[in-house]
């Protein structure tokens, strides 16, 4: 048998530190990871990397959506056949999961599958911009049987406590915890039950189109203080900026969430090095920020 979990959460709200954390919950046990992301150029599957587990990557899309449901339904069956105990399945921050069920009780084609329930990170610090904002946030929160507030260092306590009011609003009697860089406890797992997904069945499961991405494509090696600057002219316009930076310093991590800009010095190989993912909804100028950005330095452009 497979218990399978679903590690859902919005765009920086820390899966992949969480994910790393949770591997390691299952001493003894063989575990294995399907890793989606929306934007075309893989991240997270380089991030993981190093805990050294049987991993499956599935980029440019959500897995729930029609436009990638095959690829993750075939991903799944061969993990399956790979014999692992523990499949872990961290969807995009963009994905709707509310099929999550339908999709998981085929039994003559998962034989042996458990679905072990769905894992929600929440952002204490950016939780009600994006709540307001997206749709998918509440259908995340909507089959989540646990919800971590993620990041709780960055946040006052009152408006940890208001995150944790507003999820309890919509997902009553769910666990909820607390916590910082992803940290669980065993315990939480162990109480986890699977109950069925408060959501309505005439939900219709279809590309969200308030949800918008493109490729950022750097044609120079510019300092990490440059990209930085110029990151700064369009990142509060967006959702989340990811990929790899080859510097003039070396190979670095572009990790941006909202304005927040993180550049960290990567030791490793990476996978698309100089193209980053930006990822926004409607209502966001990511698009004019980023071509005004183009047009004061040449040296990058959009695809």
């Amino acid at each position: 048998m497979s218990s399978l979990y679903l590690i859902t959460g919005f765009l920086g709200a820390g899966k992949t530190t969480f994910l790393k954390n949770m591997v390691r919950c299952f001493p003894g046990r063989k575990p294995a990871l399907i890793v989606n992301e929306f934007g075309r150029e893989g991240v997270d599957g380089a991030l993981l990397s190093e805990l050294g587990v049987a991993m499956t990557e599935i980029d440019n899309g959500s897995i729930f959506c029609s436009c990638r449901l095959d690829q993750f339904e075939s991903a799944l069956a061969g993990t399956l056949a790979q014999g692992p105990d523990v499949i872990l399945v961290e969807a995009s921050g963009l994905a709707d999961p509310t099929s999550v069920r339908k999709v998981l009780d085929q039994p003559a084609r998962f034989p042996g599958l458990v679905y072990a329930g769905a894992i929600c990170l929440v952002d204490a610090g950016q939780f009600h911009k994006v709540f307001a904002t997206t749709r998918v946030c509440a259908l995340q929160l909507a089959v989540s049987d646990l919800v971590l507030i993620n990041k709780t260092d960055l946040a006052a306590p009152e408006a940890v406590a208001r995150v944790r009011a507003e999820v309890l609003a919509q997902r009553p009697g769910c666990q909820v915890h607390e916590t910082t860089f992803g940290q669980l406890e065993a315990s939480w797992l162990s109480a986890l039950s699977a109950p069925p997904a408060r959501t309505s069945a005439a939900v219709p499961h279809v590309k969200d189109i308030t949800l918008q991405k493109f490729t950022l494509v750097l044609d120079e090696i510019l300092s990490a203080a440059a990209l930085e600057s110029l990151l700064s002219l369009f990142a509060g316009d967006t959702y989340r900026i990811k990929g790899f930076a080859p510097l003039a310093e070396g190979l670095f991590l572009v990790d941006c969430v909202g304005p927040q800009i993180q550049l960290t010095p990567w030791p490793g190989v990476a996978p698309n090095p100089g193209r980053l993912s930006v990822l926004f909804g409607n209502g966001q100028n990511a698009r004019r920020s980023v071509q005004t950005a183009i047009d004061r330095r040449s040296g990058l452009h959009i695809e």
